[in-house]
């Protein structure tokens, strides 16, 4: 599954809280229809078998309640995509990475017989880890073990998040992983490509502070001769670049995954001096782009959800501008692409109390032409707007109705961008105000255990609300896209 991933620290945001954000997309020739659902204790299965990789696992008796944002057709497994459960530990599962013949030929990725995928991946990992962890350290923890454990058919990258700390751990072959703390003054940028550029296996082995690893990372290392550092005089063994040691360095990366990261780093760190000519970040398809940066000013919601909906904007690789020329045009993908199904921003907000502290901002389809609703985790339901997603197309689905919006205003941007960016400014304020409303309202509320009702009640306020801001935009977009059509005719009987 394609995506691409931004991590924000606490640090870096105007807010204080850590940002987990990342676009679930799907594969090309399908939709994979998502919805968002409230997962209690009660509901959550206690022997799990993968769909895809065919591995069953008991699971623990103490689940945690969980929001998640499955496919809305069971057929391929539950696809959690991203989710808060109620320790307020936020988690996003998984961003597709890339490897090389190396480390797949000393760690295979595992199969079952007849070359069918094996272990657990994608599919599962939300569902097996979410509920059971109370930190982002202790997410990274329970999946290693499951990774040494049972293995996994795919590279992925997976985000865990409190109200400190975020992590990221990346899978290395089929049992091996590696897994750092993002500095809390930084944000990441990951487009579908190992990502991670230098590890401590010292830190990984003692501590643990900022990184953490399979116990025999090391030997593992040295067994096939995957640390390709060229170190200098006194310069740390332990130290090690994990993107040349794991990761790749294909054509396809230049095409399809080192660009996405470029632009976001040039749009939030514009003046860094990597992008001068000469430098090696000043081509879109370089291989040397930080894992992590600070940015030139404090981050928000509203930045998360414009850099994950860009298309290369003020470039000449924009596909809806007339600059440059139709194969710069067509040069790289676009983050903001049409084959976007869900947007997740994890916002774990640090200084309000536990019982109203996250926040899950949710969009569908393609981002350049959708808004986020705001949804408090600490409830028993999804709203119906969020959660009502079938098979069939309907204006009922906040999915459904996105895509049919993206659908019929990207063929007419120009002319229905304007009305879309004011119901994107419209909506994302309505979200703001109605989640400092709701914090007012917990705030106020007599006893903690009142709270999930008043959240549940603000959660459908304000979906209900920007329903009806989209539905709006679905007939203005509807309108103009007529207009444009190829059979019109100037004359009109009236």
């Amino acid at each position: 599954m394609p995506c691409t991933t931004l991590l924000v620290g606490r640090r870096a945001s105007a807010d204080g809280s850590p940002l987990v954000a990342r676009t679930e997309d799907s594969s090309a020739g399908s939709f994979d229809p998502k919805r968002a659902v409230v997962v209690r204790p009660e509901d959550q299965p206690r022997s799990y078998t993968s769909v895809l990789g065919g591995r069953t696992i008991e699971l623990p008796e103490n689940p945690l309640r969980y929001t998640a944002i499955p496919n809305a057709l069971p057929d391929e497994g539950i696809w959690g995509c991203a989710g808060i459960n109620a320790a307020n530990v936020a988690m996003s599962a998984t961003e597709t990475i890339t490897s090389n013949p190396r480390v797949l030929g000393a760690d295979p990725l595992v199969e079952r017989s007849g070359g069918q995928p094996g272990g657990f991946g994608e599919e599962d990992f939300v569902t097996l880890v979410l509920p059971y962890i109370r930190s982002a350290r202790e997410g990274v923890e329970r999946l290693g073990a499951l990774l040494e454990e049972h293995g996994t058919y795919e590279m992925n990258g997976i985000a865990f998040s409190d109200a400190e700390d975020i992590w990221w751990l990346e899978t290395v072959g089929g049992h091996h992983w590696i897994a750092r703390r993002v500095p809390e003054d930084h944000y990441v940028t990951m487009p579908n490509q190992l990502g991670i550029d230098s590890f401590d296996l010292a830190d990984a082995e003692g501590p643990g502070r900022n990184h953490l690893a399979s116990p025999d990372l090391r030997a593992f290392l040295r067994e096939h001769h995957l640390d390709l550092t060229l170190r200098e005089d006194g310069q740390r063994e332990d130290v090690f670049n994990p993107r040349e040691a794991f990761g790749s360095h294909t054509e396809h990366d230049h095409v399809y995954n080192s660009p996405r990261a470029w632009y976001m780093q040039r749009t939030l760190s514009p003046h860094a001096e990597d992008w001068d000519a000469g430098r090696p970040g000043a081509s879109p398809d370089s291989d040397d782009l930080a894992w992590s940066r600070r940015p030139e000013r404090l981050l928000t919601v509203e930045d998360v959800k414009d850099v994950l909906s860009s298309h290369y904007q003020g470039t000449v690789f924009d596909p809806y501008s007339s600059r440059g020329t139709e194969a710069e045009r067509r040069a790289f993908r676009p983050i903001g692409i049409n084959r976007h199904n869900a947007l997740a921003i994890l916002q774990i907000r640090p200084e309000l109390p536990e019982s109203h502290r996250a926040v899950q901002w949710i969009a569908y389809a393609s981002l350049p032409f959708t808004t986020p609703i705001p949804m408090f985790t600490n409830v028993e339901e999804a709203p119906a707007y969020l959660s009502t997603t079938k098979e069939t197309v309907s204006t009922d689905s906040f999915y459904w109705t996105s895509r049919m919006i993206a659908a019929l205003a990207d063929p007419h941007f120009h002319e229905t961008i304007p009305l879309i960016e004011r119901y994107q400014q419209r909506t994302m304020a309505l979200g703001r105000s109605a989640v400092h409303t709701a914090d007012g309202e917990a705030a106020g509320a007599g006893t903690a255990g009142e709270v999930p009702a008043l959240l549940a009640a603000a959660n459908t306020r304000i979906a209900e609300r920007i329903r009806t801001e989209t539905e709006a935009l679905l007939g203005q977009v509807l309108f103009t896209a007529s207009e444009g059509m190829t059979n019109r005719f100037s004359r009109s009987d009236g």
